[in-house]
């Protein structure tokens, strides 16, 4: 079956900013949502339809918006949060209850403050009294919300009351079903914030932000081990330089057996490359380190970022097919 053209890239990489966008407006107005909690489960659906047809082009999708835009964060972050949790889940074998109860979770933890996250990432002063008050006070405001919602399942609202709490560090087995899911959405929570940019502060790249988990006691563990084995310490959609000097692009995640799939972007000169030149894992230059976005100061040229977004889900015709009839809401 031959492959679609490049020109649908546009829509495949759509499909991450409609996501983006139906959640946004469950988020933003909740209240005013017909139907909340049904139209809610049909964007989690599609979500889970996304990673299914093919986790490393979810991952792409997911790694290229996160790292570079502070527009909508609130709805953006969630996103992010519940397509890590849904792929850590499954890593860890969590039941089918704890696993639906923590993206959920991941999806509304801070549906009491969206307005609130969205300023916050476009502020570079620090929080007003007013605006800390807020934000301690967000997780038992989102769990109440919720109740007007309709929503009660107790495992999922319990969740966001409480996904701030310190849980004690022991391992997952011996923690009762809401404190695993809080260690775990903390930890994604952690992470997400760390690799998303903000007006005040530059996104970091995916390696050192597990590096900075890795650091702290608090998400050294299993979680985080997890969560490097899930994404990969290069995930796809991350930028690289290459032992050449290029500047690359991830589209699959490697094993111990074989390193990443990587397309050179950038040549050691300093141009831009279209086509971007896609290297055999076998037979291509290594990654040396890992760059974070804004360190791609050249503009890219949106022709090969083109060709990226369809090289990273070749193969998949299932994913090209939901192109065809997206999720809606």
């Amino acid at each position: 079956m031959s492959q679609p053209h490049h020109d649908s890239y546009e829509d495949l990489l759509g499909l991450w900013s409609d996501l983006e966008a139906a959640l946004s407006v469950l988020l933003s107005a909740p209240l005013r949502v017909q139907d909340f909690l049904a139209k809610l489960e049909q964007t989690e659906r599609w979500l889970q339809e996304l990673i299914a047809h093919d986790t490393d082009a979810a991952l792409y999708l997911m790694f290229q918006r996160a790292c570079s835009s502070t527009v909508g964060y609130g709805a953006a972050h969630a996103l992010v949060c519940a397509c890590l949790c849904y792929v850590l889940g499954r890593e860890l074998g969590l039941p089918a209850a704890e696993h639906q109860a923590l993206v959920r979770g991941a999806l509304t933890m801070n549906i009491g403050m969206n307005a609130l996250q969205d300023e916050l990432a476009l502020q570079r002063e620090p929080l007003t009294p007013a605006q800390q008050q807020a934000v301690q006070r967000h997780p038992l405001e989102s769990q109440a919300l919720l109740a007007r919602l309709f929503v009660t399942n107790p495992l999922w609202l319990e969740l966001v009351e409480c996904h701030h709490d310190n849980v004690p560090h022991m391992p997952l087995a011996q923690l009762s079903p809401v404190h695993r899911l809080v260690r775990i959405l903390g930890t994604v929570d952690r992470y997400a914030a760390l690799i998303s940019p903000r007006k005040s502060r530059e996104g970091r790249n995916a390696t050192e932000s597990l590096r900075t988990l890795a650091q702290q006691p608090r998400y050294s563990d299993e979680v985080s081990h997890a969560l490097a084995r899930c994404v990969g310490i290069y995930p796809p959609g991350t930028y690289v330089r290459l032992d050449n000097g290029d500047i690359g692009v991830v589209l699959r995640r490697g094993d111990e057996h074989v390193p990443p799939q990587v397309a050179s972007v950038v040549n050691a000169q300093g141009s831009s490359l279209y086509p971007p030149v896609v290297h055999t894992a076998d037979k291509g230059p290594r990654i040396r380190s890992e760059l974070a976005r804004a360190a791609v100061t050249l503009e890219l040229d949106p022709r090969a970022l083109a060709q990226l977004g369809i090289l990273a889900a070749r193969g998949s015709q299932a994913l090209y097919g939901m192109l065809k009839v997206p999720g809606t809401l």
